[in-house]
């Protein structure tokens, strides 16, 4: 059983990380000055690239290895992506057994510190499995208030770390509460990175209530959605096995982002959603 003085420090801990999340209560991104967003929709890359193409073939290898999914063409499918932020956490590892027993890939967006550097076999596990593994900074700074240096070193230190555990370099990221701007995109682009937003948030970072969190994801699911959950809270893992299954019942598909997109493929410097 944990000692209290563990129990205290991981609560103060984890009402640190969710002041830093409490921001991120919408969809609505704030921007630098009057900047639109313009977001690339999953059917409209697929479009782009033409359908009668399954996943690309290394995604397509990963999954099938690991057994999860396989191939699956999302034009002709109900699909649906299931993402989490800010892990890897203590909770990460029953998330894991809980995907690899429903058979659900998932795309985890990964903080470096405290996260990446300190459950490193988890990051190999998430790879090795077949999910797909992308960045959500460092250390989660808001990258619409930082200088073009520090931006960078957000994104690219995450990158190096994963490339070194898993063998792959990330495509993948994710802004911290969504925010991003003109200068995001160009450093984003310089790295090789793809911007990835939702449009499905339980908003679990203000809540424990599983039932709760499973209910505001049924209420918002719809077909070529991206989910936004975060392994790293209490109520969050708990409520992934009822969520999979009622949205199978509904006839989704579980895919990652890539899959979601294909046979299209995510541009460095552009943003999905």
């Amino acid at each position: 059983m944990p000692s209290l003085t563990r129990k205290m420090t991981k609560t103060g801990t984890r009402l640190r990380v969710l002041a830093t999340f409490a921001a991120a209560t919408s969809l609505t991104l704030a921007l630098s000055g009057c900047t639109k967003l313009e977001t690339q929709s999953p059917s409209s890359v697929r479009n782009a690239a033409g359908t009668g193409a399954a996943v690309p073939a290394d995604t397509a290898g990963t999954q099938a290895r690991a057994g999860l999914l396989g191939t699956v063409d999302c034009a002709h499918t109900k699909c649906i992506a299931l993402t989490f932020d800010a892990g890897p956490s203590e909770n990460s590892a029953r998330l894991l057994d809980i995907l690899k027993e429903k058979k659900v890939p998932a795309t985890f967006f990964l903080l470096g510190k405290r996260h990446i550097d300190r459950y490193p076999e988890l990051v190999r596990r998430m790879a090795d499995e077949g999910h797909e593994v992308a960045s959500h900074t460092w250390t989660h700074k808001i990258l619409t208030d930082a200088e073009p240096d520090e931006i960078r070193e957000e994104l690219e230190r995450p990158n190096k770390e994963i490339e070194r555990l898993t063998g792959k370099r990330p495509t993948l990221m994710r802004p911290p509460q969504g925010r991003t701007d003109d200068t995001v995109h160009d450093i984003s682009r310089e790295l090789g990175l793809a911007e990835v937003l939702w449009t499905v948030t339980a908003k679990d970072y203000k809540t424990d209530d599983s039932d709760l969190i499973t209910e505001r994801v049924l209420d918002q699911s719809s077909r070529d959605g991206i989910i936004l959950l975060h392994d790293i809270y209490d109520g969050t893992v708990p409520a992934v096995p009822g969520i999979i299954d009622a949205l199978k019942k509904r006839g989704y598909v579980f895919v990652t982002v890539p899959q979601l997109l294909a046979p299209g493929k995510a541009e460095p410097g552009k943003v999905y959603r």
